[in-house]
């Protein structure tokens, strides 16, 4: 499925306030479903999809079937051999939400919901005493952004227009007009840069990572404050030979552009097994220690890009 086209609402999963991670300050961050690539790690399964789904969650259903006599469209059953298991006609459930609303244990619910722009900046400016305090703002992630671009840009525009600073999550898998789209009314740019090499990239999130790459040294020409982030995947991302590539690209495309590396977080794997999903990776995979950290840092630096570590952004120094 392609970009859905929307504009004055859109489908997100979730909105956070005080999140501290998504950028500089306090920010409220704004999570929008949707996403050209399809990573195996993802740690936002939810997003991946444009559409609203309904999900039963077994680890948390008593099995007293109240939801498949109360559904009105006869979409819900009880599995044959597992009476805490309810299987969902997707072809028949309409999304009225009844069965939602009924559930005792809160073991039926919507991956995302239907907002207006106008809900979403209601919302964030709820904040905005915190966003002066602490020059934070609003960050949109994902999902993916670019995903839903004519609604993303409305919410953006209208941050701006309230004097709120604003920044973008995004893997760069666009086109180059979406991009001049967004220009004005971002603030920062954080690219998720995953693996450089392309055949590994097609193969671990089934996209081609040239547009990716072509996109990144447009948009570095194009605009000041870019942040690249790394996410460290075991077995995926996280090689000395992965770092040492993006962290030469981005050096040779523009050596001030900062590195941040983003530590694996093993909770992710809790939205698969939730959603009886199994994940790529098992429970006994750790993050990685502050040393691992610091080797792969050590990388970034020795090949000519800048870092940023513990929030400070960190430049080769040029000898004289």
């Amino acid at each position: 499925m392609g970009p859905i086209e929307t504009g004055e609402s859109g489908i997100i999963f979730d909105i956070r306030r005080f999140t501290i991670h998504d950028g500089p300050g306090l920010r409220s961050t704004v999570f929008l479903k949707g996403c050209p690539l399809d990573c195996k790690w993802c740690h936002n399964p939810e997003g991946k999809k444009s559409s609203i789904d309904l999900w039963h969650f077994k680890n948390k259903c008593i099995a007293c079937h109240i939801c498949v006599g109360k559904c009105p469209q006869k979409a819900l059953s009880v599995s044959a051999d597992k009476a805490n298991h309810i299987n969902i006609d997707k072809s028949l459930c309409n999304k009225c939400g009844i069965c939602v609303s009924e559930c005792p244990a809160n073991a039926l619910a919507f991956d995302g919901r239907l907002v207006t722009v106008q809900e979403i900046i209601q919302e964030v400016k709820k904040d905005t005493a915190f966003y002066e305090e602490s020059h934070g703002g609003v960050t949109l992630s994902g999902g993916e952004p670019f995903y839903q671009k004519n609604f993303s840009r409305k919410i953006l525009e209208s941050c701006k227009t309230e004097g709120i600073n604003t920044i973008i999550e995004t893997c760069l898998y666009t086109t180059r007009e979406t991009i001049d789209e967004f220009v004005e009314c971002v603030d920062e740019f954080i690219i998720d840069i995953k693996i450089f090499a392309r055949e590994e990239h097609i193969v671990h999130t089934r996209a081609d990572n040239e547009i990716i790459k072509a996109n990144f040294k447009y948009l570095a020409k194009k605009v000041n404050s870019i942040l690249v982030r790394i996410p460290l995947i075991p077995e995926f991302t996280a090689t000395p030979e992965n770092i040492q590539q993006i962290a030469q690209f981005v050096a040779t495309t523009r050596s001030d552009i900062p590195i941040e590396l983003i530590n694996y977080n093993p909770l992710g794997r809790n939205k698969y097994v939730l959603r009886n999903k199994e994940f790529c990776l098992s429970d006994s995979v750790k993050p990685f220690t502050d040393d691992q950290i610091n080797d792969f840092y050590a990388i970034i630096a020795r090949a000519g890009a800048a870092i940023v570590k513990d929030d400070v952004i960190i430049r080769k120094t040029k000898k004289k």
